[in-house]
């Protein structure tokens, strides 16, 4: 960036729903991911997500929220006595945010680890993109 720009450069995040885009980032992982009740799980997607909203997994990409509930549900059929733990808070910039997060049985060591990108658009997830650092076995 030239000396220029950045003399003009707005704060980061100056108009960015803060505290809306954390708050996505929050209730994400335990109600949509870590919920094994179906209809809650829905009612979360309904709420958080935008309806042509698009998971981006290492298996593929997810479009719009009936293919995003299948894949929490399955996701955790596979593992439903695991939680999703928040590491620290999240960061906002602009009309994204990260949050990074563990998983595993709770009281345990955690199985796996990973961060969730999100593009906000009109205060809900219009995008995920999730990151693991390692697998779950």
């Amino acid at each position: 960036m030239n000396q220029q720009a950045s003399n003009n450069s707005v704060p980061l995040s100056v108009g960015a729903d803060v505290s809306g885009i954390e708050t996505l980032l929050n209730r994400n992982l335990p109600e949509v991911f870590g919920e094994g009740d179906p209809a809650r799980r829905r009612r979360a997607i309904q709420e958080l997500y935008a309806e042509d909203c698009v998971l981006y997994v290492p298996p593929g990409a997810f479009v719009g929220h009936d293919a995003l509930d299948k894949f929490a549900g399955d996701l955790r059929a596979t593992h439903p006595h695991y939680v999703y733990t928040p590491l620290g808070s999240p960061q906002v910039l602009h009309n994204s945010g990260r949050l990074a997060w563990t998983s595993g049985p709770k009281g345990e060591t955690p199985a796996y680890t990973g961060v969730d990108f999100i593009i906000a658009r009109d205060g809900k997830i219009a995008a995920l993109y999730v990151y693991l650092d390692s697998p779950p076995t």
